[in-house]
């Protein structure tokens, strides 16, 4: 039997053991525990039933922390079953008697709660005044994420409800609160929604700002959905902005996000569709109107999607790699040193995937290329410290034995 059901089974028969007429209080906390875990079972029903019954104990027994309690976590199963009025009067209830108790930090929980449910239920006003209160509790507990949070779910309600500039003012100290508070999720998830806002108030500058802010809180490594989320909204802001070539790489990483949710992928795809005809030099039209020191993260976010790509889209990203270093070949170690500074930061399966994308492709050029781009190769690696020049040399050697190309890189 599962651990969940084991307790909920214990919990069933703890109650015979405590009748309500003799054991009341004992009885109530035993229903209240069942509520629970019957609610993380998602067997609501039956947990509202007990929760209910747990509420009422409490009552009669005059224990007002302890039905606070009860109808807080009641409230979250109504908000569960779909009834958001009842939930919100539920909520508001747990609220003024945390409140009337002192009990600073629950009552900021369930005013949070209050307002999500009162915008389950279409009530603006009702939900912006909790979160409201939430934040202010929040701010008073010292819990910034927290107060974060709430002004997080009041500046979104503002933003669909039309009111974007009161979004924009609820969400910018928001995102600074989050990330002061080192809740990097919860920063991304704000700052991303603040993009939102500034792209309805029709500042698609600020919305790239804010939504390059959000990828940086969301690392592709640890939160692939929410990063491919921040770079597709990152795509549609910088193509209103005009920004062509930083709109394509965007929505084309996005896309090379496997785990990117379908609606991610539809918009980063529309936008793509929409822009001009790739010429596939648009990463160097970029990196030359980017100053060298932030090359490699440019680059870095280019070889990330290489690595996870089809072997036909990896091939055709590394070829136009090879030409774009060819044509500036008064830059070519330049280019090459950010090229392979990306390169060492993959994971070993990824890096030996990309070097040897990179060795097919410099195979595929003229003899006259393939030797020019070698050379700013090895020309870039010889700017890295010797185990890092080491580990290049052998990885690009080493892909071009196993893959039978004549080609010398250290």
């Amino acid at each position: 039997m599962p651990p969940l059901d084991e307790q909920i089974a214990e919990l069933s028969g703890r109650l015979t053991r405590y009748p309500p007429q003799r054991y009341p209080v004992q009885h109530a906390t035993t229903q209240f525990h069942l509520g629970t875990a019957l609610l993380q079972a998602d067997r609501v029903p039956e947990a509202l039933a007990a929760l209910s019954t747990a509420e009422q104990g409490f009552a009669k027994a005059g224990l007002a922390l302890e039905r606070a309690k009860a109808a807080n976590m009641r409230a979250v199963g109504l908000r569960t079953a779909g009834r958001p009025d009842q939930a919100a009067e539920a909520f508001s209830f747990a609220v003024n008697e945390f409140s009337a108790l002192g009990r600073g930090l629950e009552a900021a929980a369930a005013s949070y709660n209050l307002g999500l449910a009162c915008g389950d239920s279409g009530d603006l006003a009702g939900a912006g005044q909790a979160f409201t209160r939430a934040a202010e509790l929040f701010s008073a507990a010292g819990r910034g994420a927290e107060a974060a949070a709430a002004a997080r779910e009041h500046g979104t309600l503002l933003l669909t409800s039309g009111e974007v500039a009161a979004a924009v003012e609820m969400l910018e100290p928001a995102v600074e609160l989050a990330f002061r508070s080192g809740d990097m999720a919860g920063a991304g998830a704000t700052a991303n929604a603040l993009g939102l806002a500034h792209l309805a108030a029709a500042q698609a500058t600020a919305a790239a700002a804010s939504f390059r802010d959000a990828l940086g809180a969301h690392p592709r490594s640890v939160r692939p959905v929410e990063h491919a989320m921040a770079k597709a909204n990152l795509a549609l802001a910088l193509e209103r902005a005009g920004d062509t070539a930083r709109s394509r790489l965007a929505a084309r990483q996005a896309l090379g996000i496997g785990s990117a949710p379908a609606a991610v992928c539809s918009q980063a795809q529309q936008v793509l569709q929409r822009l001009p005809p790739a010429t596939g030099a648009e990463l160097f039209d970029v990196l030359e109107d980017t100053p060298p020191d932030s090359w490699v993260a440019l680059v870095r976010e280019e070889v990330l999607w290489w690595a996870d790509a089809s072997p036909t889209a990896r091939e055709g990203a590394a070829s136009a790699w090879v030409a774009g270093q060819l044509r500036r070949s008064g830059r070519g170690a330049q280019f090459a040193e950010s090229l392979l500074g990306a390169l060492l930061e993959l994971p070993p399966a990824a890096f030996q995937v990309v070097v040897k994308s990179i060795v097919l492709a410099a195979a595929d050029r003229s003899l006259d290329d393939a030797q020019a781009f070698r050379a700013g190769v090895r020309s870039g690696m010889a700017r890295f410290a010797l185990p890092q020049w080491q580990r290049l040399a052998a990885a690009f050697d080493a892909a071009s034995a196993e893959l039978g190309v004549a080609a010398q890189w250290s």
